[in-house]
């Protein structure tokens, strides 16, 4: 019993070699007669007595179903899958081939087997169509003279076209597809046959095909694949790549990469291939006129079909699209008609299609011409005699240009009256006759394409022109210049010639200019004038012009005025006038100019546009300090300038400045003068004057600056500020500072007040007494704060336990009735050096001692220095000095200086020797040793006399307290 076999038993071998072969299991049942069984996987020949064998083959899965049938009824090559039960019947069994016998000696049937064909194939059992197969059928046998039969499958191989058999050999020249299948072969002999060779299946394929991705054909910078791909079911493929010659075989490296099937060039170099550059092609031409119809062609030579293409104008990033003008067609850009507008550079690039390779064509120059344009020498207006020559201009840089001339209907030919010469018709002598129209043709050697030029009418006049000289001024002043214009029609061409004096005297030639310019240096520079044309050559003249006469004046001058003064403040209103001196009843208008270097651009701008006699700036700032220059015109003709006048701004606002002379302390009678001025400014003022902040009804007296008392009377004692203004818009300074005038009787004062310790200078925290000498009177002061009576009052008598620098200030003794007693200074200082001097006037003739004294008394001073108005006048090592009999010249600031500091200044006043002292000078002390009393004791007076005034006055008059 033989088990079912299955196609799975066919199995691949692969081997080590680059296309793997396949060899084939042939599966065969052998039986005999005497066997029950057959056997799988071998041959076995099963003979007979009468030498008749059957060989049973399992190839297949067509089974037998009838177990019992005999198989001698089936041909040898009897194809089954099922199981076999072998039974031999005499006389019903088919011949099929008599197979050698084998015999002993004896001639006795050994019962051995036929020798076996074996089928070989060369190259391999798998092949390529194509290629060369050769199939070999060997037997192993002593015998000789062998005849060999070739089976297909079932057919008979005969030699033809497509199979040559030699003998032991089967030769297929080139395979094809069609020559794939199962071969055998056996052999035959006078002596019998041979067993058949096992089928060898030839399996035949079609070559391996190499693809490329994305083309056969990259460009620099592409990555590229390239596949080789072979229809097979096999497994095992071994592959190897070449590059150039087979012999060049590639390995993995940083440009290659090398995978089974695969080899990748992930950048393409440029050694491999760059992209092709596109030629642009014009067609007819790169020059061609308005309204012809332009093609240019993107061409490139490349066997791929992908590409597309973009058309670009004037740079390369100007794309053009299909438009009115343009039609795009893949690698055609057509003009329909062309204009002048059209002429431009033109290029194209090329792209393909889902890859960024690109390339750029070279550029191209179109250049479309507008029809030829006639021009005409000297003018299209000529007199008789003249030369005209008629030009056909045509903008290109194309040679072989043809040129037709016609005048009215008839092309002209070369004369006597008319030259022609290709593009230029001469008229040597013109006549009235010649006036006509004119126009020229031009033609492109090689094409039939024209264009006509402009018609040009000439028309020839047969009188000579005059010319018409006139000037650019009725009046010529020194240091201008003056334009005579000679007019001509036409006045095309024309070369002009200047006369003066007489029309033989020729001062001037200008070439194609009609008018003549000169300087005006002086009054001899006038005098007469003609003028006359000339063109061409020989020169044609005009007749002469009529007489022009000149007449020069003295050019006049220019003067600026500012209003209110040459420097003024930021705020005020200026005015800048500018005259004309000695101008006549001339008609003049004005230029004004500025030079500074804080002006802005648009002030200067303002200024240089500014026509009017006056230029006025509203509201000063610094930015309109500067140099201001005028000047004068009339017609085209303009004054001398101005002298620069200098426009200075001072930063800030006004203030006035109050002096009161001879001094502020004055006795019934005196005269005293107050003054007012303003710092930086002194032109143009108006002053006002004001006494305890009221307008003195009488202020108009002193508003040229001067306010004088004269005799001062009592009622004159007060504070006065003076303010000042000026302008159309008035303009106000701040007011000036507080200035006291202090009036006294004549009569001594009297009450005197003592103080103790008698000194001027005193330290912070000792005690100081103060008493007035008779009763009825109280001490009273004036510090930094209000007029104020003397703290810690008892009667006449006033003691400061612990002194501090705030009780510095003026002391005196006024009674019940108001009536005050001359004055003492008291400075308290934080300092540790105080020089000790007289609190009150020292007598005319007297001893004055002057002692530096320190704050500590056990500290003695061994030396010190004394000084006299900030002058040093001893050095004394005791630390005092003296005066033996002081005098009026002995009056002034007196300080010390030690090792341990520096005193105050104090005020040493030197009385007459007839007793009576000067307040003056006493209160100059105080003012001067504690400069803040002034302002302070001034309000004792300005209280007092404000309570008079109303509290709108007080508010209009307010005065600024320092």
């Amino acid at each position: 019993m033989v088990s079912l076999v299955h196609s799975g038993d066919t199995q691949g071998i692969s081997c080590s070699t680059f296309i793997a072969s396949i060899g084939f299991v042939l599966v065969r049942l052998v039986g005999s007669a005497g066997d029950s069984r057959l056997s799988l996987g071998e041959r076995q020949y099963v003979t007979r007595s009468d030498l008749w064998g059957f060989l049973w083959e399992l190839h297949s899965e067509r089974p037998l179903l009838d177990s019992k049938q005999d198989p001698c009824r089936t041909t040898p090559e009897q194809i089954c899958s099922s199981s076999i039960t072998w039974r031999g019947k005499r006389g019903r069994r088919v011949r099929k081939r008599r197979l050698m016998e084998s015999r002993n000696s004896k001639g006795e049937d050994t019962g051995s087997a036929p020798p076996t064909a074996e089928l070989k194939v060369t190259p391999d059992r798998v092949v390529f169509t194509g290629e060369r197969v050769e199939l070999k059928c060997e037997i192993q046998s002593d015998l000789s003279g062998w005849r060999y039969e070739w089976r297909r499958g079932n057919g008979v191989i005969q030699s033809s076209v497509q199979f040559s058999v030699n003998g032991d050999t089967l030769t297929i020249e080139r395979v094809a597809e069609s020559d794939q299948g199962k071969y055998r072969c056996w052999g035959t002999t006078t002596e019998g046959a041979s067993l058949p060779s096992s089928s060898v299946f030839l399996s035949v394929k079609a070559p391996p095909e190499l693809k490329v991705t994305p083309d056969r054909v990259v460009f620099t910078g592409e990555r590229v694949k390239l596949k080789c791909e072979i229809q097979s079911d096999l497994s095992g493929w071994g592959y190897e790549w070449s590059r150039g010659n087979i012999y060049s075989v590639i390995q993995s490296s940083h440009r290659f990469s090398v995978n089974g099937d695969t080899l990748t060039i992930a950048k393409v170099a440029g050694s491999d291939e760059a992209p092709p550059s596109p030629e642009l092609k014009v067609t007819p031409d790169r020059v061609v006129f308005t309204g012809e119809r332009v093609e240019l062609k993107c061409e490139i030579q490349s066997d791929l079909e992908s590409w597309r293409y973009e058309w670009s104008r004037g740079n390369i990033y100007s794309v053009i699209r299909s438009s009115g003008g343009f039609s795009v067609d893949g690698n055609t850009l057509t003009i329909a008609a062309a204009d002048v507008t059209d002429g431009d550079q033109y290029w194209c690039s090329v792209f393909i299609a889902g890859r960024s390779v690109s390339s750029l064509s070279n550029s191209v120059s179109l250049s479309v011409h507008a029809p030829p344009e006639l021009k005409v020498t000297p003018d299209r207006v000529v007199f008789t005699g003249e030369r005209v020559e008629l030009k056909c201009e045509i903008q290109s840089y194309l040679s072989g240009w043809r040129y037709e001339w016609s005048r009215g209907n008839s092309v002209i030919q070369s004369s006597v009256r008319f030259s022609v010469n290709g593009n230029t018709l001469t008229i040597a002598a013109a006549d009235v006759t010649d006036g006509d129209q004119y126009w020229c043709r031009v033609f492109i050697t090689g094409r039939s394409v024209s264009s006509r030029s402009n018609s040009v009418s000439l028309s020839v006049h047969g009188l000579k022109p005059k010319p018409d000289l006139r000037s650019d001024s009725s009046t010529s002043l020194t240091g201008n210049t003056v334009t005579l214009t000679c007019s001509m029609a036409p006045i095309t061409g024309w070369d002009f010639y200047w006369y003066k004096t007489s029309q033989s005297s020729e001062i001037k030639k200008i070439e194609k200019k009609n008018s003549y310019r000169f300087e005006i240096d002086s009054e001899s520079t006038g005098g007469q004038f003609w003028c006359r044309a000339g063109r061409g050559k020989p020169v044609f003249y005009s007749e002469f012009s009529n007489l022009l006469q000149i007449n020069v004046s003295v050019s006049p001058k220019t003067v600026v005025t500012v209003r209110p003064a040459e420097r003024v403040f930021g705020g005020e209103e200026v005015s800048l006038r500018c005259d004309v001196k000695w101008g006549g009843d001339t008609e003049w208008t004005y230029s004004w100019r500025t030079e500074g270097t804080n002006q802005n651009k648009q002030f200067k701008t303002t200024v240089n546009k500014t026509s009017n006699q006056e230029l006025n700036i509203s509201r000063v700032d610094q930015s309109h300090s500067g140099k201001y220059f005028c000047t004068g015109h009339t017609g085209s003709q303009r004054s001398q300038s101005s002298e620069a006048v200098p426009l200075t701004v001072i930063p800030g606002e006004a203030r006035a400045a109050l002096r009161v002379s001879p001094g502020p302390w004055l006795t019934e009678g005196d005269s005293v003068t107050l003054k007012c001025e303003v710092p930086d400014s002194s032109t143009g003022w108006r002053f006002s004057w004001f006494r305890d902040a009221d307008l003195l009804s009488d202020s108009s007296r002193g508003a040229g600056g001067s306010y004088k008392l004269s005799p001062a009377s009592l009622q004159h004692t007060g504070v006065y500020i003076c303010r000042a203004q000026r302008g159309g818009a008035a303009y106000y300074t701040q007011n000036s500072s507080m200035d006291l005038v202090w009036v006294s009787d004549a009569a001594s004062s009297p009450v005197s007040l003592v103080v103790s310790p008698s000194r001027g200078q005193h330290f912070s925290f000792d005690s100081l007494s103060l008493s007035c000498d008779s009763s009825g009177w109280t001490v009273r002061r004036y510090t930094s704060s209000n007029p104020e009576d003397c703290p810690s009052q008892s009667g006449s008598s006033c003691v400061i336990s612990s002194l501090q620098e705030s009780d510095s200030g003026v002391y005196w003794c006024q009674s019940d009735s108001g009536e005050k007693g001359s004055p003492l200074n008291i400075t308290v200082t934080q300092e540790d050096v105080i020089l000790e001097s007289p609190a009150g006037p020292v007598t005319e003739g007297e001893t004055l001692t002057l002692l530096c004294s320190h704050r500590s008394r056990s500290s003695s001073i061994l030396s010190a220095a004394f000084y006299k108005d900030g002058s040093l006048i001893q050095n004394q090592t005791t630390g005092e000095m003296s005066i033996a009999a002081v005098s009026e010249s002995d009056e002034g600031f007196y300080s010390c200086r030690t090792e341990g500091g520096a005193s105050p200044r104090s005020w040493i006043s030197v009385r007459g020797a007839e007793g009576h002292f000067s307040l003056l000078k006493i209160i100059t002390s105080l003012t001067t040793s504690s400069p803040f009393l002034l302002s302070t004791f001034v309000l004792l007076y300005k209280c007092h006399r404000a309570r008079v005034a109303s509290a709108a006055e007080q508010r209009q008059f307010a005065v600024e307290e320092e």
